[in-house]
This record gives C-alpha cells, structure tokens and sequence, in this order.
C-alpha cells in the first residue's frame, strides 16, 4: 500500500514537472534579443519598463491601449516618441485619429510642451507617428500644482477615433523615451522625499533629483574669476603713484 501511495506522488509530481516545462516554454518572451521589451502592458498596473533611449516595440490590434513606463529626473526633459505601423489599406475602411498620452507617477495627466500627441491618420497612410515633449522634471512643487515629479512616467497609445469595423485589425507599435537636462535655468528648490511610483524603472543615470552640477554652477565661478581678475588689475594700476 505504502509503495503504491509514493508510486502515485512520484507519477503526480512528474506530470506537474512537465507540464511546468510545457507552460515555461509556451510562454510568449517580454524581451527581445538586444534587450528592448518587447511587448506592452494593458493598465497603469501592468505597464510595461523602458529605459531611455531604448526603442520598444509591441503588438497589438486597433482599438487596444498600449502602456509602457520609463523613469525621469529633476531638470530632465523628456521626449516620447510612438510610431504606429497600420494594417494594409485594403483592410481598413476608413481614417483613424491616434493618441499619445504621458501620465506622471500619480497617474496625473501632463500637458505636452510641444510636439504632435494626437495624429489622424488616413487610409492610405502606412505608419503614423506621434510625439509629446513634456515640461522639465522639477525637483519639488505644491501640492496643487500639476508640475511634473521626479519618479515613473507612463505612456498610454491607443486609436481615439476609428470606424468600426476596422477595430481589431492588427497593428505594431514602437515607444522611445529620450531624456536631456534642461539646465541649471530650470531648478527649483527643495526636493521629494521618494520618486513617485518608481519601484519598476530604474533610476536615472543623474539621480531622481539631478546633477549636483549645472550650467549656474559655471556662471557662478566665470563671474567669480572675472572679478577677481578684475579686482587684481584695478590694484595693479593704482598702488604706485604715477612718476612725472
């Protein structure tokens, strides 16, 4: 009885080894082979990480929303850049509005400084692409305001306008985040205790909060040489008397 009870654990826990093995292997990769993610989250909880620079790419039919998070800090401007590959015109009937969306990691909507973030895109058009600029990651702001946070930002994509029966057709999106340091003209005092939501990005290569050094830093010391230098030549000319 006793062999027959450990024959039937040992049969039950090589059934449960291969089918672990048969899902493990079934499982669709989230990276591709360069290390770029490869697919996209469906909500701000799923969203899936990219680091700047890095493109991301996803598929996904029209009519989905498509998120991805990336990490951003004080005095950087960030630049998201999504291009949409469409079906073949035969199968669609008709234009489609896209649109681009950045949140911050209170999931607060941000305003675009520049850039196109909603595009219509015809029917005979192959790709359409879409960009939002935000305004500069400042270290610290009221809490009324809508500034943005060092922390995660996330990016939504999805079609807001298209005919109905071209929804679900199948697209291929691409998502770039860039990041450039606005500048010491952009730093404002004071600074969060934590990024905002930032457990799945990775920090900045010049922190949440910045560079200790910027362009002021250089103002400041250019004007400080200057002066001295300045003041060493005024004392140059005046401390002997002029000979007749």
């Amino acid at each position: 009885m006793t062999r027959q009870i450990f024959g039937r654990m040992r049969r039950t826990a090589a059934a449960a080894l291969v089918a672990g093995a048969a899902l493990c292997t079934a499982a669709p990769a989230a990276v591709a082979d360069d290390g770029a993610p490869s697919e996209a989250g469906t909500s701000f909880r799923t969203a899936t990480p990219v680091k700047p620079g890095v493109k991301a790419t996803a598929q996904g039919t029209t009519g989905d929303y498509l998120y991805w998070q990336f990490p951003a800090g004080a005095g950087q401007q960030v630049t998201a850049t999504a291009t949409v590959t469409l079906p073949e015109a035969s199968v669609r009937t008709g234009a489609a509005t896209w649109q681009l969306d950045v949140f911050d990691g209170l999931r607060r909507r941000q305003a675009c400084a520049s850039g196109e973030p909603t595009k219509r895109a015809q029917r005979q058009d192959a790709t359409v692409t879409l960009t939002c600029t935000l305004r500069t990651v400042r270290p610290w702001a009221e809490r009324w305001s809508n500034d943005p946070l060092p922390g995660a930002y996330y990016v939504r994509l999805t079609v807001g306008d298209a005919p109905a029966p071209d929804m679900g057709t199948p697209v291929r999106a691409e998502l770039q985040a860039t990041a450039k340091d606005a500048g010491g003209a952009e730093a404002g005092g004071g600074e969060l205790g934590a990024p905002l939501h930032a457990a799945a990005v990775a920090e900045p290569d010049g922190g949440w909060n910045g560079s200790w050094w910027s362009d002021r830093w250089a103002w400041t010391v250019g004007g400080a040489v200057l002066a001295a230098l300045a003041a060493v030549g005024g004392y140059t000319l005046t401390r002997h008397p002029h000979r007749r």
